[in-house]
């Protein structure tokens, strides 16, 4: 019953919805899934470590890597470039292992456009007050930079009829169990299973 290769899960959604919280519950329930460290210009921010949180790299090392064709996707955001490593993700879906992606609206386009059998997932908050509630909550922005964070939410959240699924991170548990449960949806498809009818069916 086991998969010939891996999922590919794409998760986006607006600056403060939660995303990083999700999936350190997502990877602490299921050990299996490989979570993708994107590459970016941007400087660390405090308590953030290379490797973990990013690849941190330099503008002109990130060009390099766009010119040799080493990324799946790649965009620039707030005056930095974001961007995922093709090998490292190649590897772990040959291996059977889920791979999560963590990406805008921008790079997860253009990967279900290089992969288009990869799974969309959208985070939205309960509503845009509670989104502005927890971009407060931070207490990291000025009150001008939050409101362009909560003007963005809003044209991001637009682009939220191009995923596959849509969950609400209402709790972090509940949205977790709630991707989980699409993961398990996903591997149930037909046409991932229709090898195991062979040995039935005959042929």
């Amino acid at each position: 019953m086991s998969k010939r290769t891996g999922e590919l899960i794409v998760l986006s959604g607006p600056s403060g919805v939660g995303k990083s919280t999700v999936i350190a519950e997502l990877l602490g329930s299921r050990r299996d899934i490989h979570f993708s460290v994107s590459f970016t210009t941007r400087q660390p921010r405090t308590g953030e470590a290379d490797g973990v949180n990013y690849n941190f790299v330099s503008r002109e090392e990130f060009e390099r890597m766009i010119a040799a064709d080493e990324l799946l996707e790649y965009a620039e955001y707030v005056g930095n470039y974001y961007g995922t490593s093709l090998k490292v993700i190649r590897e772990q879906l040959e291996q059977g292992i889920d791979v999560l992606l963590d990406i805008e609206v921008q790079g997860a386009a253009k990967v279900k456009e290089r992969c288009p059998e990869a799974v969309l997932i959208f985070l939205i908050p309960p509503s845009i007050e509670e989104l502005s509630r927890r971009l407060h909550r931070r207490n990291t922005d000025a009150e001008e930079v939050i409101g362009r964070r909560l003007q963005k939410a809003r044209e991001e959240c637009r682009e939220s009829v191009h995923y596959d699924y849509l969950v609400v991170n209402d709790t972090v548990v509940s949205a977790a169990g709630e991707i989980l449960s699409i993961l398990e949806a996903e591997r149930c498809r037909t046409v991932k299973r229709l090898h195991l009818t062979q040995s039935i069916v005959g042929g």
